[in-house]
């Protein structure tokens, strides 16, 4: 007997699509693999957790496989901060700050990542799963696009969210988050897609 594999994608559609033009849009509680780090995307510390994360993501899925809930794991997500006044992009790259993020399904719990995690640490000895929190995060009310090109184009899609915000009269409620749907080792930059999305609430 061969059990459903639940795809997140299709569970949570609105959750992982957005449309070109940006939209206002709400959503629930999700649980979520993270990590914390600093620096620049790609540096030897982003990579390193990025690593990390992956091995964890998979030992959950194959312990629940194991009890019938097996899944597919979804595309990496990161969450984007500065520890300053300034604007994210006037602030070096290396002094970013950085969640990265694995959506779980609901059955999955804290005490299967924490028997994955221990396992990984014995067998692997990858010592920055010790890092690697299960949390549940509510974004609520956000504005969101999808945004056609590489990262370094993000800034024209920024500007057209903000101008939403400003119409709208909302402001920012949280971090800024990312959804990256294409591989940029297998995507051209012109093609790759990227769901940003900025939490908002109503300016009083």
């Amino acid at each position: 007997m061969t059990t459903t594999k639940l795809d997140l994608t299709r569970e949570y559609k609105t959750y992982y699509t957005a449309k070109t033009t940006p939209e206002v849009v709400e959503f629930d509680e999700a649980q979520f693999l993270s990590i914390d780090g600093r620096g620049a995307p790609g540096s030897k510390e982003f990579t390193a957790k990025i690593e990390a994360l992956y091995p964890v993501a998979y030992g959950v899925k194959s312990l629940c496989k194991k009890q019938d809930n097996d899944f597919g794991v979804p595309k990496l997500e990161g969450l984007w901060w500065v520890e300053s006044d300034k604007p994210a992009l006037e602030v070096p790259r290396e002094e970013w700050r950085w969640k990265l993020l694995i959506r779980m399904p609901k059955f999955v719990t804290s005490e299967i990542v924490e028997k994955v995690k221990a396992e990984i640490i014995k067998k692997k000895d990858i010592e920055l799963v010790k890092e690697i929190m299960f949390e549940r995060i509510t974004e609520g009310k956000c504005v969101q696009i999808m945004h056609v090109g590489p990262y370094s184009t993000e800034p024209e899609s920024l500007s057209k969210m903000r101008k939403l915000m400003e119409k709208e009269n909302l402001i920012e409620n949280g971090l800024h988050h990312e959804i990256y749907l294409s591989d940029p080792r297998r995507v051209p930059g012109e093609k790759m897609k990227t769901i940003l999305r900025q939490p908002v609430k109503e300016r009083t």
